[in-house]
């Protein structure tokens, strides 16, 4: 069992920035493909970053490229999304996942195991 608990959602002004924290527990952080992704209102869950175990990869969805990043400390076993420039758009309940079960980055929200509470980002306009 990987426990998953998200936090550093708010309300932020458009062009401002937050950072997402992902703590895991049951898991070493280091054994798992973790994903961030988000559900607006009458929306589909929607990828939006993923980490390989080993660190080597990341992919980040193109709506967000260029200004979020994700990233992981094993030292801490926590995950981490840094969103710089959000918009409207990008308001949302973020979830990170995590995926033990294949050591390869996925899009698809079917293909992670386990599921943290989500943290609301609201952007103001």
């Amino acid at each position: 069992q990987v426990q998953l608990v998200e936090s550093g959602g708010g309300l932020v002004q458009a062009g401002g920035s937050l950072r997402l924290s992902c703590a895991a527990s049951g898991q070493l952080i280091s054994n798992i493909v973790m994903g961030w992704f988000r559900q607006a209102p009458g929306k589909e869950r929607e990828f939006v970053a993923a980490i390989s175990r080993l660190m080597w990869n990341t992919r980040h969805a193109d709506s967000v490229k260029g200004r979020f990043t994700i990233s992981r400390n094993n030292a801490k076993n926590t995950g981490y999304l840094q969103m710089n420039g959000l918009v409207a758009e990008d308001t949302a309940v973020y979830f990170c996942a995590a995926r033990i079960t294949s050591n390869s980055i996925s899009v698809r929200a079917d293909e992670y195991d386990y599921w943290g509470q989500g943290t609301q980002v609201t952007v103001s306009s």
